[in-house]
């Protein structure tokens, strides 16, 4: 889910610049504000799930996508969509590395693990082309919202399952580094909105 929306909606960009009334830099912006928020905090949602237990952080990262998702089909006008890419990319960096590591869990011998991770692989990259193609006949079938809200019923799928399936990692003591994971995401934000700017 997370992997998909990451190109599920570059096809519908079209679509969406004309709904919403977006500039040519702006529209950038569907794209880099959930890259960017989930680059830049990826590695606290890592650290979220060593000390709050990774079947805790997966839920809570899938939990926030999916309400993103929803206000992200919702949305009236450009900072709407943005902020709700950017919460997108902030759930997905909670649930993506606790996914990898429930199934260290999971499958403790090697053989199966391995399995595991490459079945994982697979669906990581598929996800990757299947965003493109599902972006193109939701914009066209139906309408761009329809991209966003695609991940709705998936989320709540996920959450009731791994709810009853997923078995809790102890927790860790230690810190948060809030102020590292956001001077990250901020810097890496201002970069890439000078280059915009310039184009």
């Amino acid at each position: 889910m997370v992997v998909l929306d990451a190109t599920v909606v570059n096809v519908a960009l079209h679509d969406i610049r004309g709904a919403l009334h977006f500039s040519t830099a702006g529209l950038s912006w569907v794209i880099n504000a959930y890259t960017l928020s989930f680059g830049g905090l990826l590695l606290l949602g890592a650290r979220a799930g060593d000390l709050l237990g990774r079947r805790r952080a997966f839920l809570g990262g899938v939990s926030v996508f999916t309400l993103a998702s929803l206000a992200g089909g919702l949305a009236s006008g450009p900072a709407e969509l943005l902020i709700a890419r950017a919460v997108q990319g902030a759930g997905g960096a909670f649930a993506a590395p606790s996914a990898l590591a429930l199934l260290m869990t999971m499958f403790p011998e090697a053989r199966e693990r391995t399995r595991a991770i490459g079945l994982y692989t697979a669906v990581s990259v598929g996800g990757a082309a299947v965003g493109l193609i599902a972006g193109g006949m939701l914009a066209e079938w139906a309408s761009w919202r329809w991209v966003f809200f695609v991940n709705v019923p998936v989320g709540l799928v996920l959450v009731a399952l791994a709810g009853r399936v997923l078995l809790e990692t102890p927790r860790r003591d230690g810190q948060f580094d809030v102020a590292g994971a956001a001077a990250s995401t901020l810097g890496m934000a201002a970069l890439v909105y000078g280059f915009v700017s310039a184009a």
